[in-house]
């Protein structure tokens, strides 16, 4: 493991990458850096890619507090500066969106673009928390094993579920789910469950955005999406067709396309400015 002491926790964060931009990617509840493993590879021949785990999740420290999406966003500030590698693209998946979201609303300068795959500006639902509150005491008490077929309605498309050719693959996510620490993922879901809405904040974002949705998500329903880019001033939303909440593992192609070309498009959009802004001191 590559362990980093943020904000006293030890985090696990791993580099893959030597170019001189840096992206940093923000993983889903229930998950870890690995779910963003085929993005890495089709990006970190131009990005340094950066992945941490949040706390109580994946290879990081499960702490006694801190699980409120704000603690994690000034989490993601500290590695950020960490990093010294200036400003830096954020993608945040589900509710490594959410944080995400709040980072650009703290610290808008450490960012050149923003990317928020099948997340949320609103709070939960008051109807599906007691469903949520079942789920997580039976993963803390009997271990995330038995929970994990009862969520795949909320991670997969039906065809994702039912496809026997989708076996192996669905089996691959549902086991970096179970490799989970149960009580650190317990302490996340409460912090996830219990935020409140910033979408009477968002339209103070005004970085480029990228928005992506899935037309089949059930955990984020696309309708989220549409609300945040109405708010979010120039952003792009994209909604991608036949995929349930968990598009990197059911259209990971797809995704890295779309990322490939709005992070190239900014890029393209830096390196110009920085080029007239020199050509003007010159």
């Amino acid at each position: 493991m590559n362990q980093r002491v943020v904000n006293n926790v030890r985090l696990n964060v791993v580099e893959s990458g030597e170019a001189p931009g840096t992206l940093v990617l923000l993983h889903g509840l229930l998950f870890s850096h690995r779910m963003f493993d085929a993005q890495v590879r089709a990006l970190e021949s131009r990005f340094c890619c950066v992945r941490m785990d949040f706390r109580g999740q994946g290879g990081s420290e499960v702490t006694p507090s801190g699980y409120h999406l704000d603690t994690l966003a000034e989490d993601a500030i500290a590695l950020i500066e960490q990093l010294d590698r200036g400003r830096v693209h954020l993608l945040g998946f589900s509710m490594g969106g959410m944080v995400a979201q709040r980072v650009a609303l703290k610290r808008p300068e450490l960012l050149h673009s923003l990317v928020l795959m099948n997340t949320s500006a609103e709070p939960e639902p008051k109807r599906k928390r007691p469903r949520f509150a079942l789920l997580n005491l039976a993963a803390r008490f009997l271990g995330l094993e038995s929970v994990a077929p009862r969520i795949l309605p909320l991670l997969f498309s039906d065809r994702f579920i039912e496809d026997p050719a989708c076996r192996e693959e669905r089996d691959r996510w549902l086991a970096m789910v179970t490799a989970n620490d149960r009580i650190g993922v317990s302490r996340a879901v409460r912090g996830v469950v219990s935020r409140k809405s910033i979408l009477d904040r968002i339209h103070r974002i005004a970085l480029p955005t990228l928005i992506i949705a899935a037309d089949q998500d059930r955990a984020t329903p696309p309708d989220r999406a549409r609300r945040m880019q109405e708010r979010i001033g120039g952003s792009k939303l994209v909604m991608i067709e036949g995929s349930g909440h968990m598009t990197t593992a059911e259209r990971p192609d797809e995704v890295n396309r779309l990322l490939a070309a709005f992070l190239a498009s900014v890029a393209g959009a830096v390196d110009s400015s920085a080029a007239n802004t020199h050509g003007g001191v010159l």
